[in-house]
Formats: C-alpha cells, sequence, structure tokens
C-alpha cells in the first residue's frame, strides 16, 4: 500500500515492512497521529520492500525478518550499503540470539519484539531516527551469553576463510561463486561442511561465529593506540570503559575518579580495541555500553 504526499513536510519518511495485514494496521495506528513520523509506503515482502526503498527515499525502515522473498542478514548489509543513512528498526517476534546479534553486526539501529507495547514502538523509533540504538528490554538477557572456558579450535583452510569472509560481508551463494570463480554448486558443497566444522545452522550462525572469533579468518589483533583518552601511569585498580560516545565515556570517568581516585582507566570505542586493551592490561572491572555504533556490547564483553 502506498500512501500520498500530503502533510509529509517536516516528517520522517517511514517504510513499514510486514507480510501480516494486522501488525501492519496496528503499527499504522501508533504512528497516524504522530507529528514526527509518516508512513509513505507498506509492503509485504522482499522484492516490494526493495521498490520502495529506490521509489521512496524513506529515513526509515520498519522491518520484520520473516517475510517471503527476504533473506535477512544478506538484505540488511544489501540496505545498508546501499542507503547507509537510512535507519533500520526490526520489529519482529523472532528472538533467537542469534538473529538479534548477527543483524545487528550487518548494521540494524535497533531490535523491537513484537510482544512487547505497541507504544514502546514509537520510543524506539524516536530514539533510532535521534542517532541512538534500541533494543527490547526482554532480549538483553538472552543475549548474555553463558561464560564458557572452551577455547576455540577450529581451524580453516584458506579457502573456507575467504567463503566465511565473504558470508559475513553479506554475500549470497551466487556473489561468492562469481567472486571467488567457482560454481554456485561448489559453495554450497563447502558451507555444508564449513556449517559442520563450526557446529552451526545458518548463514547467520556461522557470521556470529566470525565475529566472536575473528581469528578464524586470520584477522591480526592490533594494538591499542598510544593516546588512549584516560590512560594514565597508575596501576592501582584497572577499569576499562567501552563506549563509543565520547561524552558519555567522559562523563563516567568522571563519576568513577570520584568514586575510586586510584583508578587507572582506559578506554575503547570498538570491540576490537576493547579486547586488544583487556588482553594487555587485564582490568579489574569494565563498563561496556550494550550497543556501540554498529556493533555489539553483549558480544564485547564475552570477548573481553
Amino acid at each position: 500500500m502506498d500512501y500520498g504526499i500530503n502533510n509529509l513536510m517536516n516528517k520522517f519518511r517511514v517504510i513499514l515492512a510486514d507480510d501480516h495485514e494486522v501488525v501492519r494496521a496496528g503499527i499504522q495506528k501508533v504512528l497516524e497521529d504522530s507529528t514526527e513520523f509518516t508512513i509513505v509506503s507498506e509492503v509485504e515482502d522482499g522484492d516490494s520492500l526493495f521498490e520502495s526503498l529506490e521509489r521512496e527515499n524513506p529515513d526509515c525502515l520498519l522491518v520484520d525478518i520473516s517475510m517471503p522473498e527476504f533473506d535477512p542478514l544478506k538484505a540488511i548489509v544489501d540496505i545498508r550499503n546501499k542507503y547507509p543513512e537510512l535507519k533500520i528498526l526490526i520489529v519482529s517476534a523472532f528472538d533467537d540470539n542469534h538473529y538479534v546479534q548477527g543483524l545487528f553486526q550487518a548494521g540494524i539501529h535497533g531490535y523491537h519484539l513484537k510482544d512487547q507495547p505497541l507504544s514502546d514502538l514509537k520510543l524506539a523509533i524516536q530514539k533510532v531516527m535521534n542517532g541512538e540504538h534500541w533494543i527490547s528490554g526482554s532480549l538483553i538477557s538472552k543475549l548474555i551469553p553463558t561464560p564458557s572456558k572452551q577455547v576455540m579450535k577450529t581451524f580453516l583452510t584458506s579457502r573456507q576463510q575467504e567463503i566465511l569472509r565473504l558470508l559475513k560481508n553479506g554475500y549470497g551463494n551466487d556473489k561468492i561463486a562469481a567472486e571467488l570463480n567457482l560454481s554456485v554448486k561448489t559453495i554450497e558443497n563447502h558451507l555444508t561442511k564449513l556449517y559442520k566444522q563450526l557446529g552451526v545452522r545458518s548463514r547467520l550462525e556461522a557470521s556470529n561465529y566470525a565475529n566472536q572469533f575473528p581469528e578464524i579468518l586470520g584477522l591480526k589483533i592490533q594494538k591499542p593506540a598510544k593516546d588512549n583518552l584516560f590512560h594514565q601511569q597508575s596501576n592501582e585498580f584497572s577499569i576499562l570503559l567501552v563506549d563509543d560516545n565520547k561524552f558519555y565515556l567522559r562523563q563516567l570517568a568522571r563519576v568513577i575518579t570520584g568514586i575510586i581516585s586510584q583508578s587507572n582507566l582506559y578506554d575503547a570505542k570498538e570491540i576490537e580495541e576493547a579486547v586488544t586493551i583487556a588482553q594487555n592490561v587485564q582490568p579489574k572491572l569494565a563498563f561496556v555500553d550494550v550497543v556501540l555504533g554498529d556493533e555489539d556490547g553483549i558480544l564485547c564483553t564475552r570477548r573481553i
């Protein structure tokens, strides 16, 4: 369903993508009296979504991950690459941690569960459009992994690393095949063996595994920056602060130094930087934001 352009001045343009008419009607009801947002198009499958994105030039996309003709991980990566300014909020009944983590890593800005009050959805959109991230509260406990002392012992061939790296970047089988000059059938066979070797069942789980253990792709860990914002010389009590917002980092640093005057503070704004600092410093305490830009703070906590 497409809408006219009346009364769109100064309103954020929203595309609503969900194959359930009842859900679309409920969301439309929530937003119909809003002075901030207007739904410019409703679609119910992946093909229609991409057509609508091309036509409407929206500010925000509300999208379910379960629609016909829609591969969520690949689609989100494609959308983020083509429309980098577009804010993407998932509105879904799926609360599987692999889906949520994988989609945040692919570039979404928020994840709202359908079983939450619809009134919260308006707040979620506001947060996302203000440059913040949103995640339904009930998801947080599901995303915190059970601590494990198991060491990652999986080793991949250079070909497997190439395929997993491309998969992680959102490539479909046909695009991976073209990139590596192989047949699609060969890629499918490689993926079947790769999934079994990693102990995963899907592209999202494989991508999530690669993000948790980047060393499996042969990635090198960078050394921490010399001009670390809060680095002090004392070794009394080391604390790591992980947040992509410098203002909040400074505020938190002031609070901590007011409580623990002899603390040695380190800051990081992304996962690799935080892991590197943790490996070198072994802090006694860490404060980690749940969302780090386009990265996952819960994943950061697990890797630390």
